[in-house]
């Protein structure tokens, strides 16, 4: 409640509330707060939050990257940087290598939240970060690219080794071809290396769900790396849970799998769900 004083009352007050804003983040985090200053004066803003970046405290530093975040959930939006977030990479780049994996996480998620707008901007980001970089650094900008890589974006899949799939054959066989609400959809897929040269491999698959109005709907869920040498097959069994979830409300009727390798739909087969 103090911070979201401060952030409705402090404007006209604007550097003494953002001094004040980061000194109560350690006890009462502030990201939301600070979110009306970068939207009233972002050039001035951007300029102190800058500093943080360099702070003794890492909860003043991660607030550097929360708080800019373009599309930070159950907060106000920032537009501005929703059309534009160049302003807030030297931020970014300043926290990649921060040792509290609490601030690193937050740079990833700011981040996929520009990817959703500027997909070539963060995939390019990450190719300029990416080599040489630490376990950790490769880890946070593998988080930051999530939603490019489960839509198969090629460039974010080129970043972390998968090329262009060549020669490679998948057949899906459904172990539970018509599943009852509350079981699982059982699958399995034998995948062959029908190339001259190994290849690396990302493995996923897409639920089609079915909607209110009859249409389908994909939701796309990680499943396997492998690396599969020339010539060779593997086969890779797998369970699916249809469950209640919050997010979710399930239909009966006709749904699809969709088996993705590198990106590129190689296998699909029908399943029926009955609620009853």
């Amino acid at each position: 409640r103090v911070n979201q004083s401060v952030s409705q009352q402090g404007l006209s007050h604007f550097d003494l509330s953002l001094s004040l804003l980061k000194a109560l983040t350690p006890h009462f985090t502030a990201e939301f707060g600070i979110r009306r200053f970068v939207h009233a004066e972002q050039d001035r803003a951007l300029a102190e939050i800058a500093h943080w970046t360099a702070d003794t405290n890492h909860h003043v530093r991660r607030l550097a990257s929360e708080g800019t975040r373009p599309r930070l959930p159950w907060a106000m939006r920032l537009p501005a940087l929703v059309r534009d977030p160049a302003p807030i990479l030297p931020i970014l780049v300043a926290l990649l290598d921060d040792p509290e994996d609490y601030v690193r996480r937050s740079v990833a998620n700011s981040l996929n939240d520009i990817a959703k707008d500027h997909p070539a901007l963060v995939t390019g980001f990450v190719e300029r970060h990416i080599e040489d970089g630490s376990a950790e650094r490769r880890q946070l900008l593998r988080h930051a690219s999530r939603t490019l890589l489960k839509k198969g974006d090629a460039k974010a899949l080129a970043n972390f080794g998968f090329a262009e799939a060549r020669g490679i054959g998948a057949i899906l066989t459904l172990t539970t071809p018509n599943v009852v609400f509350g079981d699982k959809l059982g699958f399995s897929i034998v995948v062959t290396n029908g190339d001259v040269a190994p290849q690396r491999l990302m493995i996923d698959y897409a639920i089609h769900h079915v909607k209110a109005n009859g249409t389908l709907a994909p939701k796309v869920f990680k499943w396997k790396q492998l690396d599969l040498p020339a010539g060779s097959s593997q086969t890779i069994d797998k369970e699916h849970a249809i469950r209640a979830i919050t997010t979710r409300r399930y239909y009966p009727g006709a749904h699809r799998i969709e088996i993705l390798i590198n990106g590129s739909i190689c296998a699909s087969a029908d399943f029926d769900l009955r609620m009853t």
